[in-house]
């Protein structure tokens, strides 16, 4: 593993490892225990999409482990005035010892990580969030204590969290559920992948995809970048692709609730679910910390984990 894209290029057995690295960067820092990996090492933070949690735990992250984050916002760097993509990747290659990028397109990342000498880490695209998701399962797996034979559960748009959680899903062994309203289906490069990866349902029907589940997921109806059309969202999602005490009396009993944040109460979860849940939904967000530091210690920590 040279960089963190995407989900689809790592093995089941690759992402068993990082959440096994992710468990010992948790006991490390619950127990004070030096883990100073990353000592004198520089990460290049480039955000062309706004973020509290994934700044905040990229910079903590590298402060723990010894090193230094540098923040690139798109209005203040060269990359917001045009300079190419290739040209920033070997800049920063002379300069620092890994690129987390958080934006748009996931060709962006892509590109980066071609040109760039150093590890490339995605903070986030409109295609994935290999982060996010990894934090997920590490929570699901904290909880249940495994993740093959477990059924996932993902009700709302077929978002970036729905495609990474569809395959990391898969290549942890476990079933996979997706209820979205037509036309918000998961990428097709997702579904194509589905297809032959494991147990994958693709439904309409909530309930269906609820069905004696042991984790259901939900996000936003919009996410950031689609404000423009949240009224005709909110007129395919509200009422039926809900998070609700109704749809987890479905589920199997103890299954988990988990949201990405920042969450619309009364939109794709309701306030009350989310409290009986809150534990393990901040849970999931603090495990991001642990996730993000266990892939930089993979890929920056020259061969220490």
């Amino acid at each position: 593993m040279n960089d963190l894209l995407k989900l689809m290029d790592l093995s089941g057995k690759e992402i068993d490892h990082i959440l096994n690295v992710a468990d010992q960067m948790k006991y490390n820092q619950k127990h004070g225990l030096i883990h100073n990996y990353l000592q004198g090492k520089t990460l290049a933070m480039i955000f062309e999409k706004n973020s509290t949690r994934t700044r905040v735990s990229f910079e903590t992250g590298m402060y723990q482990l010894g090193g230094h984050a540098l923040f690139l916002s798109g209005k203040e760097s060269q990359i917001g005035r045009g300079e190419p993509i290739e040209d920033t990747a070997r800049v920063l290659s002379r300069y620092c010892d890994g690129i987390m990028i958080r934006t748009y397109g996931q060709e962006e990342v892509e590109e980066l990580a071609k040109y760039a000498d150093i590890p490339v880490i995605n903070g986030l695209t409109d295609f994935a969030h290999p982060c996010q998701v990894l934090a997920d399962l590490m929570t699901i797996r904290e909880k249940m204590t495994r993740l093959a034979g477990l059924k996932l559960t993902f009700i709302g748009d077929g978002n970036n969290m729905a495609n990474s959680l569809i395959v990391g899903g898969l290549k942890c062994g476990m079933e996979v559920a997706v209820a979205c309203p037509e036309g918000y289906d998961p990428d097709p490069k997702v579904l194509e992948f589905a297809k032959t990866a494991g147990k994958f349902t693709l439904t309409r029907d909530p309930g269906e995809a609820a069905a004696d589940a042991d984790a259901v997921f939900t996000d936003v109806w919009a996410s950031m970048g689609q404000e423009g059309e949240a009224a005709k969202r909110r007129k395919a999602f509200e009422g039926i692709y809900q998070v609700n005490e109704k749809l987890m009396a479905l589920t199997h009993s103890g299954c988990m609730v988990q949201h990405c944040l920042p969450a619309h109460r009364g939109e794709e979860i309701t306030a009350e679910t989310f409290e009986k849940h809150a534990e393990e939904i901040f849970d999931e967000a603090e495990n991001r910390l642990h996730a993000q530091k266990a892939v930089m210690t993979i890929l920056m920590g020259e061969g220490k984990l």
